[in-house]
């Protein structure tokens, strides 16, 4: 049976599909990797651990789908980075995680700076810690010896995607995609390529950068040691990429919302660099064939990962899952609005001194409020999202798509299309991101001809406004106002 093998290597887990010519998931397999906080607001994860149960997490699906995958696609958590020996494939430090805030002072300083239009221009992106090249920029000043062994070409630095690629292809190859690339703050997103300036800049020599490539294509052959049998590697691309390739957002206009660790809005803007105004990004986007497109992206730093603090930081509850029950047995949330600004606010706030909020408590507050309050929290920090990038792109949606983890409760979707004012559609299978890395994988290998093809047969429930629509609505100030606190606390902070 012709099938792809998709890797997804997210922020809390990597999961495994092996998804069939005809759409089918053949077979499954997730491995949940662990979160290091060496210091407040420093996130981190062992690149050896990554690596080895992104494999694990492969083998379980396609021990299940009992077929030999025609390609390998990988999608991964962006801006998150590494470094590494290039001569032994050895990580020299922990992976800095893109939810990391240890570099927000520099930021501040680049962006009170000239260069921070620049940089902006540039690369679509705003001056933020969430970012890579700040995160280069740290190792080489706090590993010791590393700044002379990368200018030596004995340490290179990559993505996730990138570390992933060098070790299944046992050091064969160095290299990345252009979604990926557009997420380093090293990239000049018009040029398409590594920018010279911004790499003297951060000192980053271009030698420890990996190379650029289109995301649908050769990068490679994975060692048969690592899966039992060598598989081409024709598909990369970054996990908020891949899944607006994976709903099929391939035309000006469309747009999706993944809610997994953060949330991400991504509006396909087509061939023509959009301009924000509004606090969003500008990124690279995969176009129908997964040659470069544009997009504008919102990223919100924690949706599902609330949920993960209420399970493994205060124990209310041993799984996400029970998030939707308990948000159904109360009415509301009792006057409970949670802010998760774990890490800082992301789009549309861009503050990296915010913290998490919890305001509203009374001795009445349960368990049940503060976990329908997290839930609320995905959905509100969305239509944030939303109103700026209606403003900028001077549209309003017919729908919005949704995929992710979390987007599995009915609930939360119901309370999103309530807020929004407009449906919300969920396809049958909520892992679009590594739906999209299949696609892009099984295009360049012939197993799809066009991308309509490997969407065909998908089905959608779609979620409209209800009778609590207005309701729902009238309580957004309310949130501002949690949000505004947030923002209180960063601004007397400094």
């Amino acid at each position: 049976m012709t099938a792809v093998l998709a890797l997804d290597q997210g922020t809390t887990g990597s999961t495994a599909l092996v998804v069939a010519q005809d759409g089918r998931i053949l077979g499954r397999g997730y491995r949940e990797i662990t979160q290091h906080f060496p210091e407040p607001g420093q996130v981190e994860h062992e690149p050896e651990e990554i690596f080895r149960k992104t494999i694990e997490a492969a083998k379980d699906a396609l021990q299940q789908a009992k077929v030999v995958p025609q390609a390998l696609g990988i999608t991964n958590q962006r801006e998150t980075i590494c470094v590494w020996d290039r001569n032994t494939g050895q990580a020299l430090y922990r992976a800095i995680v893109w939810q990391d805030r240890r570099t927000a002072g520099r930021c501040a300083r680049l962006a009170a700076s000239p260069a921070g239009a620049r940089i902006r221009r540039r690369t679509g992106l705003v001056l933020d810690p969430y970012f890579s090249a700040t995160k280069i920029e740290w190792l080489q000043e706090h590993v010791r010896g590393l700044r002379k062994r990368v200018r030596d070409g004995d340490a290179v630095f990559g993505t996730i995607d990138t570390w992933l690629l060098f070790r299944l292809t046992n050091g064969a190859t160095f290299a990345t995609d252009h979604t990926n690339a557009s997420r380093t703050m090293l990239y000049d997103i018009d040029a398409r390529a590594w920018d010279a300036d911004l790499l003297r800049l951060f000192k980053v020599p271009v030698h420890a950068l990996a190379e650029i490539r289109a995301s649908s294509g050769a990068f490679g052959t994975c060692g048969g040691e690592h899966l039992g049998t060598e598989l081409p590697i024709t598909g990369v691309a970054g996990d908020q990429q891949a899944a607006l390739f994976g709903q099929g957002c391939w035309r000006t206009g469309q747009a999706k919302n993944t809610y997994g660790t953060g949330a991400f809005l991504l509006l396909n803007t087509g061939g023509k660099r959009p301009a924000s105004k509004h606090g969003l990004l500008v990124t690279v986007a995969c176009g129908p064939t997964g040659a470069p497109a544009y997009a504008l992206e919102g990223s919100v730093f924690i949706a599902g990962a609330a949920l993960q603090w209420l399970r493994d930081g205060l124990g209310l509850i041993t799984r996400a899952a029970e998030s939707e029950q308990l948000a159904r047995e109360v009415p509301d949330t009792g006057g409970v609005v949670f802010v998760p600004a774990f890490v800082g606010l992301g789009a549309p706030h861009w503050e990296s001194r915010a913290r998490g909020t919890i305001v509203g408590i009374t001795r009445g507050t349960r368990k049940a409020h503060l976990v329908r309050a997290a839930l609320e929290a995905m959905a509100f920090s969305t239509k944030e999202v939303l109103d700026a990038m209606t403003a900028d792109a001077h549209l309003r949606l017919a729908a919005l798509q949704v995929d992710g983890g979390a987007a599995a409760n009915d609930w939360l979707m119901q309370f999103q299309a309530d807020l929004l004012g407009v449906p919300v559609a969920r396809p049958d299978v909520v892992e679009t991101t590594a739906l999209g890395a299949a696609g892009l994988a099984g295009l360049a290998a012939g197993v799809w001809r066009r991308p309509e093809e490997f969407l065909a047969g998908r089905e959608f429930r779609r979620f409209t406004p209800g009778p609590d629509a207005a309701a729902v609505r009238a309580r957004q100030p309310e949130w501002s106002r949690a949000v505004a606190a947030a923002l209180h606390w960063a601004a007397a902070g400094r």
